[in-house]
């Protein structure tokens, strides 16, 4: 998978500090997405540090089973140490496009913001397939548009310093468009493809609880950030905030996700 996805051990750290508030108010639609329910086998790939697993041990109970998966060895790490005290779940590291699962091994596959990373996201979709039991279901998140995203600003503005970043900022999106995801579903073999839409507007209050995170180099982005100079890192800041429009008090910030999901 893409070398920008394979994150460093600081850039795992710093994930939830960041983005966990984000990615948690979202988690109850992906759940709903995939149908989860007690008893279930699900594999989770691109688990991240974890949080949809946790989630998801919740609604499967003593008598599921949740497998945490991620190409990136941190994050494995990361979510190995949240999951460290459920009997009823594994970690590993995964390529989403080459499982190592053998057919008909989960009741339901969950991707979380990660599809839209895969160099060939249809492959990822096809393996999810080929994994799951018939009738069950696979369900996907991801971002749909820059103006409704949590931390394009700061990607944007960084990528004017780090060119190569603005590949991987432009492919977060690549999949928003409701049309093309529904395709990528039905292409891998999907039935009873469901798309749906929710957005929030996260009030943070004040621009530093924002950006204090990315300046501690939490996420790749973060990371990014305290690779450049002083001054580089003061223009980014304060394109950033003048982007969000800051006075000094609380700031907004919209972030839209699309769901996506389909039955085997």
């Amino acid at each position: 998978m893409a070398e920008e996805l394979t994150y460093k051990d600081e850039a795992a750290a710093g994930y939830d500090r960041g983005f966990a508030h984000v990615t948690n108010h979202f988690l109850p639609f992906l759940l709903r997405a995939a149908h989860i329910a007690p008893g279930m086998r699900v594999l989770d790939i691109a688990t991240g540090t974890g949080l949809f697993a946790e989630a998801a041990l919740s609604v499967v109970g003593p008598t599921g089973h949740i497998t945490a998966a991620d190409i990136s060895s941190a994050m494995v790490e990361r979510a190995r140490t949240r999951l460290r005290h459920a009997k009823n779940a594994s970690i590993a590291v995964e390529d989403g496009q080459a499982l190592s699962f053998l057919d008909g091994s989960f009741d339901a596959v969950v991707c979380s913001l990660g599809l839209m990373f895969f160099p060939d996201p249809r492959c990822g979709l096809a393996e999810f397939h080929r994994v799951l039991r018939p009738g069950g279901r696979a369900a996907v998140s991801v971002a749909t548009v820059p103006e409704r995203s949590y931390n394009f600003r700061i990607n944007h503005a960084i990528a004017r310093y780090v060119p190569t970043l603005a590949e991987a900022t432009a492919r977060v999106f690549s999949l928003g468009d409701e049309t093309k995801l529904r395709s990528l579903f039905e292409a891998a073999g999907f039935r009873d493809v469901e798309i749906a839409t929710e957005n929030h507007r996260f009030v943070l209050p004040s621009f530093d609880a924002y950006f204090e995170p990315f300046e501690q180099g939490a996420g790749s982005a973060g990371q990014e950030f305290v690779s450049l100079p002083e001054p580089a890192r003061r223009a980014v800041r304060e394109e950033v905030r003048r982007d969000l429009g800051d006075t000094g008090g609380p700031i907004e910030v919209e972030v839209e996700f699309r769901f996506g999901s389909g039955r085997r």
